[in-house]
């Protein structure tokens, strides 16, 4: 039996980093609690200025600006191209990095995952958009004042940086959207 629910952004739980450089909002996770535990992870950081990333070991991460000019990130070494906005950026949670902001603090939203536990798809849309899923969990993040998701005959109004959660989908259902958003798909290996 599939479960619905909305998340709203004024409710979720503030938290430090792991390195102690700022801090974590975080959206929700399957299991675990504090840093340890869970299979995966969606999050909003908040970067008051440039420095090194927590480790992750075991996991994958998916990075994304929300707001702000941006940032580069380096790598093991190596820099990226610079992240603006809603281009998301994927590495490895083991990889030692660190970021430079491009001008003034930045929001980022962030998709943490462990890939022996779980596959993932991350995918941003853009005004309307029709699809069907047949993943276990289906979280859509809302970067619209307000965006309206339908989920089979189910109908739920976000707000910016709202986030709806879909669990325990087993079949092929159809998702609509109007507004822009990020669709991440999790399907349990």
């Amino acid at each position: 039996m599939s479960a619905l629910k909305v998340l709203r952004a004024e409710g979720y739980p503030r938290m430090p980093w792991k390195n102690g450089g700022g801090s974590t909002e975080e959206i929700t996770r399957d299991a675990g609690a504090g840093l340890d535990g869970f299979g995966w992870r969606l999050s909003i950081a908040d970067i008051a200025e440039s420095g090194g990333f927590s480790t992750f070991a075991g996991y994958q991460r998916v990075i994304t600006v929300l707001q702000g000019d941006g940032m580069t990130l380096c790598v093991d070494g190596d820099d990226t191209r610079p992240l603006l906005p809603l281009d998301p950026f994927a590495f490895s949670g083991e990889s030692q990095v660190s970021c430079t902001l491009l001008g003034g603090a930045i929001r980022d939203f962030n998709l943490i995952y462990a890939p022996q536990r779980y596959s993932a798809r991350l995918q941003w849309l853009d005004g309307e958009q029709r699809f069907f899923s047949s993943a276990g969990t289906v979280l859509v993040f809302s970067v619209s004042e307000l965006l309206e998701v339908q989920v089979g005959d189910s109908v739920s109004q976000l707000g910016c940086h709202d986030c709806l959660q879909l669990d325990g989908n087993s079949g092929l259902i159809e998702i609509s959207t109007n507004a822009p958003c990020c669709v991440i798909e999790l399907l349990q290996n």
